[in-house]
């Protein structure tokens, strides 16, 4: 190669060399004539805008009531109105949207434009006095309405509903399992799922299975049974289980009130809250950790636990000293234990994501006084919440650390030795001595392959975000304007989710139940998710209370309607806020 670019070298010279001997060139001859035109080519098509994100604007709100009311909402397609549960009145109230506008409000946190009408409910079905209801769904025409017993022992039922254009008409009621919690359809309209809690009594004395009711739906009628799912296969996996990291806090083995508790897996798994698809139903266990996975086709299932999360070097704050003061800790880790969890295709496959609020078992029973707590067995008494039958949360100063462990360290740092930890995890002998700290909930939100592994979580985003936004007032409760007084529990509690594609992205909108508002973030491609916006209708004046009107507090269900389906013609964030028992409607605009 050498030789030939050498050669090249020496003629180029020799070339120019002799140019110089030939005399100068002659004068340019005339321009030749102009050649023809070609034709025009074929225009190409107009391409696509290019999505760059989103923006949200508040342009309507209806206050159902103070206090328990707009905890799950849903949407009627054909009339234009949205369904919220009113634990306050024990009704259902209907809100007819059809006549908003794109008009932003111009005074947000005291707007109660919309009007709603009341569905009373019955107070017995089946036979069953009937307590407070927990859940709605819709489908077409069909409404579905979770409602438990009244007495503890009592299993539930899902009243359903049509007509809803007009005047709702009960049309029957399918019998479930105990403490039905959460009522979904699946997409094709199938089958309605029911995720049945069963919560034990206060005293423990009574401690229903969980478990998952499936009614099938034929041309929109449904079924007159249920098949209930229960999980007593696993009875005899409960070492298998936990070691893998399901959690199972309970006081068996101690005897409360008279009753030596045994509590066995399928007592204490507590189904929370289910995503379908038509083949498949994903259903959160949150107190334990874990998803349990339904094949729909033979109602099989398998259980998923879902780990720890460390917090090494990612920031948290766990101080509540009325300031942000963030630090890195070794040694801490989170039980993800989602409430709210929903799910998308991504390159032909489900990706589940789940919104990690964490949650602790407390129970209280009511006693004469404190002798009386220790005589029926109790943990410990309170003045005003009676005799402590059972919780597994404790501060990490008030748990014993094994000797010369980071545990231990925790124990000994003021900045984190009054978090709240569960003491299910974190002793790796069982020997009553923790080797690490297991917080509750990762305040944050995951996304999850079809293996149960994660692709994506939110890391310390959360509470970074708010405190630059808000500074001090971050990390603030739900009911009241106090500063920095949820950092040693819990956090901003991510809780209500849901996502939609919006043009050609997807969206996954995270509802934060103690600071309040939404974040958004772009998770079009789970591997490269992305940040976009946070979202929050509620005056932060220090010392105000939900009384005073500061707002929408405790996003607890989010709902996208479509553009097609949106009587504004763009998508609407429908948020269903517990505590100031308000919905809030979000027009979405594509930028």
């Amino acid at each position: 190669m050498k030789k030939t670019l050498l050669s090249i070298a020496i003629l180029s010279s020799l070339t120019l060399t002799g140019c110089s001997l030939d005399g100068d060139d002659g004068t340019d001859g005339a321009p030749g004539a102009q050649g023809p035109v070609g034709q025009q080519g074929i225009q190409g098509a107009a391409g696509n805008d290019a999505s760059l994100g989103i923006e949200l604007a508040l342009t309507a709100r209806s206050v159902l009531s103070d206090n328990g009311a707009a905890e799950i909402i849903q949407y009627h397609v054909a009339s234009q109105t949205i369904f919220a549960t009113n634990g306050a009145d024990d009704a259902i109230s209907m809100i007819d949207i059809s006549g908003i506008t794109s008009q932003a409000l111009t005074l947000p946190s005291n707007d109660n434009s919309l009007v709603a009408t009341t569905l009373s409910l019955p107070t017995e079905l089946n036979g069953i006095a009937l307590g407070s209801l927990t859940s709605i769904a819709i489908h077409d025409d069909l409404l579905a309405v979770a409602i438990p017993g009244d007495a503890h022992a009592d299993n539930g039922v899902i009243a359903f509903y049509n007509n809803l254009a007009t005047v709702p008409t009960l049309v029957k009621a399918v019998t479930v399992g105990n403490l039905p919690d959460m009522v979904t359809i699946t997409p094709d309209g199938t089958k309605v799922l029911v995720a049945n809690e069963g919560e034990p009594s206060d005293d423990y004395s009574v401690d229903p299975e969980g478990s998952i009711a499936v009614i099938a739906v034929t041309n929109g009628v449904p079924a007159d049974t249920a098949t209930i799912i229960d999980f007593n296969d696993f009875n005899a996996d409960a070492a298998v289980l936990a070691s893998a990291g399901v959690l199972f806090p309970n006081p068996s083995g101690r005897t409360i009130n008279g009753v030596t508790i045994n509590t066995t897996v399928a007592q204490d798994l507590e189904p929370e809250y289910i995503t379908a698809n038509n083949q498949t139903a994903y259903v959160s266990m949150q107190e334990n950790n874990a998803l349990a996975v339904v094949n729909l086709a033979d109602n099989s299932v398998e259980i998923v636990p879902l780990g720890l999360k460390s917090w090494a070097g990612l920031d948290i704050d766990t101080e509540e000293n009325g300031e942000v003061s963030f630090a890195q800790f070794e040694g801490l880790f989170g039980a993800y234990q989602p409430d709210s969890i929903a799910q998308y295709q991504w390159q032909g496959q489900t990706i589940i994501v789940t919104a990690n609020e964490g949650d602790a078992r407390e129970y209280f029973f009511p006693v004469a006084d404190e002798a009386s707590c220790t005589a029926a067995g109790g943990q410990d008494y309170d003045v005003d919440d009676g005799c402590l039958a059972y919780t597994d949360e404790f501060k990490i100063k008030n748990l014993d650390a094994a000797p010369g462990s980071v545990f231990e360290a925790l124990s000994n740092d003021d900045r984190i030795r009054n978090l709240r930890v569960t003491s299910a995890g974190g002793d790796t002998n069982n020997d009553g001595e923790f080797e690490f700290a297991v917080a509750y909930g990762a305040r944050s939100f995951t996304l999850w392959d079809q293996n149960g592994l994660v692709i994506y979580d939110s890391g310390d985003d959360f509470e970074r975000i708010t405190a630059t936004i808000y500074g001090s007032q971050f990390n603030n409760t739900d009911d009241e304007n106090a500063s920095d007084d949820r950092s040693e529990n819990k956090g901003p509690e991510p809780e209500a989710l849901t996502v939609a594609t919006i043009g050609n992205r997807v969206y996954a909108f995270i509802g934060l139940e103690r600071t309040g508002g939404v974040m958004i973030y772009d998770v079009t491609n789970p591997f490269s998710v992305n940040f976009v916006d946070y979202v929050n209708n509620r005056n932060f004046t220090e010392g105000l209370t939900n009384s005073d009107g500061i707002g929408d507090l405790a996003p607890e269900s989010l709902i996208v309607i479509s553009a097609t389906d949106s009587p504004t013609g763009k998508p609407i964030l429908a948020v269903g806020n517990e505590v100031s028992g308000s919905v809030s409607l979000w027009e979405i605009t594509q930028r």
